[in-house]
C-alpha cells in the first residue's frame, strides 16, 4: 500500500513537472518532425494530376504540404484532395491584393492553414512611376525594405483578424549589401511587429546570399516558426546562379540548422527544391529529399 502510494505521488510529481515545462514552452521548443514539402517543387506533376501527386507524396512519408496556388481548383476543392490523401496544409503561399486582403485569407482558412505567407512582395511595393527593375539583380533597397515592412504589418494585422498568422518568405535579394553592411532583411525584422509578422527562412536562398540561418534564429528567437529546406550545388566557375540539388547532395548541412531551429521555436518545415531537375524527376527528387530527412531524424 505504501509502495503504491509512493508510486502514485511520484507519478503526480512527474506530471506536474511536465505540465510546468509545457507551460514554459520547454517541450514545445522541440522542432516538429512532420516532414513537409512545398508543392512548387512538384509543380508539373501537380498540374498533370494534383490528387494523384499528393497521394504519392503521402506514400513517400510527407505528412504536410505548403501550397503555391491551386491550379484550376478552388481552395475548397484543393482542401478536399488534401483531406483525401491524408495530409495537412498548415501554411499557404498566397497572392495578396492590398486592396482586397480578404480573398487570400479566405483561401488560407478554406485550406485549414494557420500561416498565410507572401512568396514575394516586390511588385506590391514598387513605385509605379519608376522603371521596372530585376530585383534579383538590383537587390532590395533600404527604402523598399521599409515600404515592405509597412505593408507586412498591415497584412499581418488583417491576418490576425482573420484568425491567421502572416509570414514573410525570403529569396536572396533581401541580403544585398546597400552600404556598410546594411541589408533589407534586417530592416524587415526591425520594423515589423513581432506578433503580426513572422518569417519563413528559405535556408537555401539565405545561405546562397552569404548569411547564416543559425545566426538569425539565435538572434531573433520566436520570429521563425517555419523553414524552407533547400540545397544547391557548389558554385561553378562563371556560373553564379543557384542550381538546385537534392538534400544531402549539395552544399548545406541541415543538422545544425534543425538543432538551432528547435530552440528557436520551429513549428513546420517544407522541402523545396529548385531546378534544373537534370538527374531525376521532381517526384524522384522528393523521395530522395524525404530519405535524407529520415536519416537525420526529421522524417
Amino acid at each position: 500500500m505504501v509502495k503504491s502510494r509512493r508510486a502514485f505521488l511520484g507519478t503526480c510529481s512527474a506530471l506536474t513537472l511536465a505540465a510546468a515545462a509545457l507551460s514554459r514552452g520547454t517541450l514545445a521548443q522541440s522542432p516538429a518532425k512532420r516532414a513537409g514539402i512545398q508543392l512548387y517543387t512538384v509543380n508539373e506533376a501537380m498540374r498533370a494530376d494534383a490528387a494523384g501527386t499528393v497521394k504519392k507524396l503521402r506514400q513517400m512519408g510527407y505528412q504536410e504540404v505548403e501550397t503555391a496556388g491551386f491550379g484550376s481548383l478552388s481552395a475548397k476543392q484543393f482542401r478536399a484532395l488534401l483531406d483525401d490523401a491524408g495530409v495537412k496544409c498548415p501554411s499557404a503561399h498566397l497572392q495578396f491584393d492590398p486592396d482586397d486582403l480578404g480573398r487570400a485569407f479566405d483561401d488560407a482558412n478554406a485550406l485549414g492553414a494557420k500561416y498565410a505567407v507572401s512568396s514575394m512582395m516586390h511588385a506590391l511595393v514598387a513605385d509605379p512611376k519608376a522603371p521596372k527593375t530585376d530585383v534579383f539583380k538590383t537587390g532590395m533597397s533600404l527604402d523598399e525594405a521599409k515600404r515592405t515592412a509597412a505593408l507586412a504589418n498591415r497584412i499581418g494585422a488583417g491576418a490576425r483578424r482573420a484568425g491567421l498568422q502572416f509570414a514573410y518568405h525570403n529569396h536572396n535579394f533581401e541580403f544585398a549589401d546597400q552600404g556598410n553592411g546594411a541589408i533589407g532583411y534586417d530592416v524587415l525584422l526591425r520594423e515589423t511587429d513581432p506578433q503580426l509578422v513572422k518569417f519563413e527562412i528559405d535556408c537555401g536562398w539565405m545561405i546562397f546570399a552569404g548569411h547564416d540561418p543559425v545566426e538569425y534564429m539565435r538572434k531573433y528567437p520566436g520570429r521563425f516558426p517555419m523553414l524552407h529546406i533547400k540545397d544547391f550545388l557548389p558554385h561553378a566557375a562563371g556560373k553564379p546562379e543557384m542550381l538546385g540539388a537534392e538534400l544531402g547532395h549539395g552544399s548545406v548541412d541541415y543538422k545544425p540548422i534543425f538543432a538551432a531551429a528547435g530552440k528557436a521555436g520551429l513549428q513546420h518545415y517544407f522541402v523545396e527544391q529548385e531546378g534544373p531537375f537534370a538527374r531525376m524527376t521532381p517526384l524522384e527528387s522528393a523521395q530522395v529529399d524525404y530519405d535524407y530527412l529520415h536519416t537525420i531524424g526529421m522524417g
